[in-house]
């Protein structure tokens, strides 16, 4: 397995880990294939070669599969960067540049890697950790509450089984839906298709505005939900659509620069 050169990653702090897996398997595998079916034909070729065919969906989940592994044992606070309710909005964009010293390392590591990828684009595993890690900076909660661990330690029950809300936001928004990757993908796609334009001229401090007030949303609507299932998945299911397409779509943005 290739590996990434470590000295580029030397700046990369470690916090305690947390639980996570954003998007769960499925909705990874949903953005990896919206962002393949935007790539250009020449993008497309270029990523096939390094991942193989359809590898950026194949591939899509990698980065959590090795969090715990010995090869990159750093890569577990690449997944996040929560952060904390009520920060201004100029607090809040400094974090894309002036990185926070808690709370993960979501954006720090994003730059490092497309760096590298920049660099190198046949670098497997960085383009396998960018693959993943546009998912995760587009899941509302890996942008949430340090002190409850994104979620994580925000117990519920979902549909009569014990939950937390970190969890619902992985898998369980989705797996309600009962689509497989493809199906979720191809509905996005034809559903969403009115949205392209926008997501494409919005600005990384405006999608992280957008994705932030989400996860105040989801924050609020927690302490006022009568614990109805039914109608936490109505309410969210159309905003948890829009991040994954976004995330698809800036994925295959980023992607067609590097390799277009």
């Amino acid at each position: 397995m290739r590996k990434i050169h470590f000295s580029l990653f030397l700046v990369l702090l470690s916090f305690p880990s947390q639980q996570i897996l954003a998007w769960g398997k499925i909705g990874h595998r949903v953005v990896a294939q919206v962002a393949y079916d935007n790539l250009t034909p020449r993008a497309r070729r270029h990523i096939d070669k390094v991942l193989g065919p359809h590898g950026i969906v194949y591939y899509s989940n990698w980065a959590d599969e090795i969090k715990s592994d010995t090869i990159y044992p750093q890569s577990y606070d690449w997944h996040f960067q929560d952060f904390d309710a009520g920060l201004s909005d100029s607090v809040l964009i400094a974090t894309l540049t002036d990185y926070p010293k808690v709370g993960g390392n979501l954006f720090r590591a994003m730059d490092s890697l497309v760096a590298l990828l920049r660099q190198d684009p046949s670098n497997v595993d960085a383009l396998r950790f960018v693959i993943h890690l546009m998912g995760d900076r587009f899941c509302p909660m890996h942008t949430a509450h340090l002190d409850d661990l994104g979620g994580n330690r925000v117990y519920l029950e979902w549909f009569s089984q014990p939950y937390n809300l970190h969890r619902v936001w992985d898998d369980g928004l989705i797996e309600a839906t009962r689509y497989s990757y493809s199906e979720y993908a191809e509905y996005l796609e034809n559903h969403l298709a009115d949205q392209k334009k926008v997501i494409s001229r919005m600005s990384e401090a405006d999608l992280l505005r957008h994705n932030y007030a989400l996860t105040n949303e989801i924050y609020d609507y927690y302490h006022a939900w009568d614990g109805n299932c039914w109608h936490f998945a109505y309410h969210f299911t159309p905003k948890m659509e829009w991040q994954l397409y976004a995330s698809g779509i800036r994925l295959a943005m980023l992607l067609n620069e590097i390799y277009g």
